[in-house]
């Protein structure tokens, strides 16, 4: 079926314009062919005017009645020059019989010869026409495509890298734009066996591999290349050549496009499959590790869970495990909306029957807390929510107080408030031994939770403070991966702060099975108060062979093809993580795949004056103070100091203090 479309006077007013300039051709190639060949002898009169009319009018009216004048002018083709030849030949056959009938002429071989001859002289005509309001319009547009040349002399001249077919439908595309942005100059095809001299009037130059050569040889003439567009599919250039091509592109100083695959997005079907799925046990050098879920089934279902910062990597990946836990309320407690929105969605989508409630709340703000915890009374609480990213941390210290030590204490109060069964703690291999403001504040938030889990040590009760300690996540949000992987796919060197520099690493999936598996073992079989739970994570990765081993995943050779870049050590970042502080015991636990570290707590009378103190700094915005405390709290466990007051610099009876013995 057909769908209607109505009849305007616009369209009537270009069909007659059209069919008249038609019926002229015809009337034309009649007349030259009367000319040329004596058809009276056949009995037959073209000049007399109503058969010249009658055999024009017939011819057109068969171009009419196939819908020839649907198609424009103004974007003639292969496709409608070929309707136009075979239209015009049953057109004119139409015509001549409507002749030689109405004037009883005799037939011959002279007269087929005549009106063969009729039709190839109409045919061209009815091309021609057509030919010329194509040159008309692209000359108008100003986009007509020479050989090596931008028309106008303000347009970059632009580089084709791609299949023929795909070239000229780019070359189509640009020929159709009325204010183009750029003008194509020539093409590089996949192979240099490819025998095409042009493509829709623009030159091809040679293959992909080519294209330093080519470019420096434009740049020679003159006439450089300052952009370059690919076809970006996933197959027609390998990871390993579409890397290598960014790569030369950067040296050359060309602006790269690259084209993906729009098909897959308009049908809503999956493109090729990503190439740059990277192999954990490659690039870290050991298996994943996978948890027990039977054990967590049994402390999750049908809990009342809660998780702080729901929408980053971490609070996002919990969140996603625990809803498959079927826990009965599953509350997402995030500052930044849109994140909350995202895992909100993502959520509802995958657990249509989970209740799920999301709530805007900021940490550092105890009322907001307690708002919260009064309203969804959880029973589990799993903390997320920090500051992670240490030059920003060490350059805003009260900040990184404020969430890390401040926010953490809020949270662990509700807990005791309300009455939560357990809450977990999140922390960081820059815990220990702290150099910087991030993991002093992230080891003050793990001696709270430690000091609130011993006070129910002779109380079966009291709610449980687990801290879970892990190394830098792979592919979370402000980590090394994700800017590898950036700074190959647009051609720069990977950047490196110290060729000597080492990290523990872990895959999202694996952090959040470890805080789940041991936190949930911990309160299965009531496992000794005052732990932290560490990952066996095996040896430490160099940054460095990190990023060697993904660029050999592309396909490139290191200090060849991708260049590494030494930067420094950024502020308070160390050459080596450790997961067990000098204070700390390292302690074979019963949860396979997990350490404990025990070490010595501190009194909760001492370090809650501490943090109230730490508070105080915060509101005065003096981060000198903020981290002179902070950085003091972390180092009292090995001190073996006795807790007396801290003196403070300008008021002693404001300040904790230990003094070392």
């Amino acid at each position: 079926m057909r769908p209607y479309r109505r009849t305007s006077i616009r369209w009537l007013l270009r069909t007659v314009l059209l069919a008249l300039l038609d019926m002229m051709a015809f009337v034309v190639s009649l007349l030259a062919v009367g000319m040329m060949v004596p058809l009276s002898g056949y009995g037959l009169d073209v000049t007399f005017p109503p058969a010249l009319l009658g055999f024009a009018a017939t011819a057109t009216a068969t171009l009419l009645v196939f819908r020839i004048y649907r198609q424009s002018w103004r974007f003639f083709g292969f496709a409608h020059a070929a309707a136009v030849i075979g239209l015009g030949l049953l057109g004119s056959a139409l015509g001549w019989t409507l002749l030689i009938l109405g004037q009883k002429a005799t037939l011959g071989l002279g007269l087929v010869a005549a009106a063969l001859t009729q039709w190839m002289l109409a045919t061209g005509l009815l091309i021609g026409l057509r030919s010329l309001r194509r040159i008309a319009r692209e000359n108008m547009a100003g986009t007509k495509i020479r050989l090596g040349t931008a028309v106008r002399a303000d347009l970059p001249q632009a580089l084709l890298i791609g299949p023929a077919q795909w070239a000229m439908s780019v070359i189509e595309l640009m020929r159709a734009e009325d204010d183009p942005q750029f003008a194509i100059a020539g093409i590089l095809l996949p192979s240099e066996a490819d025998v095409i001299d042009r493509i829709g009037g623009v030159r091809v130059l040679g293959s992909h591999d080519k294209l330093v050569e080519i470019a420096k040889a434009a740049e020679a003439q003159g006439r450089p290349f300052s952009l370059a567009i690919t076809l970006d599919d996933g197959m027609y250039l390998g990871n390993r050549e579409m890397t290598r091509l960014t790569h030369r592109a950067r040296e050359l100083g060309l602006e790269l496009s690259r084209i993906k695959n729009h098909w897959s997005q308009i049908l809503q079907r999956p493109g090729a499959e990503d190439p740059k799925n990277l192999s954990v046990p490659d690039l870290l050098g050991r298996n994943e590790f996978e948890m027990q879920g039977d054990v967590i089934t049994r402390q999750i279902e049908g809990q009342s869970v809660l998780v702080t910062g729901a929408g980053g990597t971490i609070g996002g990946e919990l969140a996603r495990q625990l809803a498959s836990f079927r826990p009965s309320h599953l509350i997402l407690l995030e500052l930044c909306e849109f994140n909350l929105y995202s895992i909100e969605m993502t959520l509802r989508e995958k657990y249509p029957d989970l209740e799920i409630h999301p709530e805007l709340c900021d940490i550092r703000s105890r009322d907001e807390v307690h708002r919260v915890f009064e309203k969804h009374r959880p029973a589990v609480v799993y903390h997320a929510a920090a500051l992670k990213h240490v030059p920003i941390v060490e350059l805003n210290p009260c900040a990184g107080v404020h969430t890390n030590i401040i926010g953490t204490k809020h949270i662990a109060d509700a807990v005791t408030e309300f009455g939560a069964r357990a809450m977990v703690q999140v922390s960081t291999d820059k815990a220990v031994n702290p150099v910087g403001m991030m993991g002093a504040t992230k080891r003050v938030g793990e001696l709270y939770s430690q000091a609130l889990d011993m006070c129910g040590v002779d109380d079966p009760d009291a709610p449980r403070f687990m801290t879970v300690r892990f190394g830098n996540v792979l592919g979370s949000s402000g980590s090394i991966l994700p800017l590898f992987r950036r700074q190959l796919e647009e051609g720069k060197p990977l950047t490196v702060t110290h060729p000597d520099i080492e990290r523990f690493f872990m895959t999202v999936r694996e952090a959040v099975q470890l805080i789940l598996q041991s936190s949930a073992s911990a309160l299965a079989e009531d496992l000794e108060r005052g732990s932290i739970y560490v990952l066996d994570m095996g040896k430490p990765v160099r940054i460095v062979d990190l990023a060697y081993r993904l660029i050999a995943q592309y396909g490139l050779e290191p200090e060849v093809d991708v260049e590494i870049q030494y930067v420094g050590l950024r502020p308070g970042e160390k050459l080596y993580e450790e997961l067990f502080d000098d204070c700390e015991e390292e302690v074979p636990s019963k949860i396979g795949g997990i350490f404990e570290a025990r070490s010595h707590p501190i009194p909760l009378p001492f370090i809650n004056k501490s943090i109230d103190r730490l508070f105080e700094a915060v509101k005065r915005n003096d981060a000198a103070e903020a981290e002179r405390i902070a950085h003091h709290l972390v180092k009292i466990p090995s001190s073996g100091a006795r807790f007396d007051l801290i003196t403070p610099k300008k008021k002693p009876s404001l300040v904790d203090t230990a003094a070392t013995p």
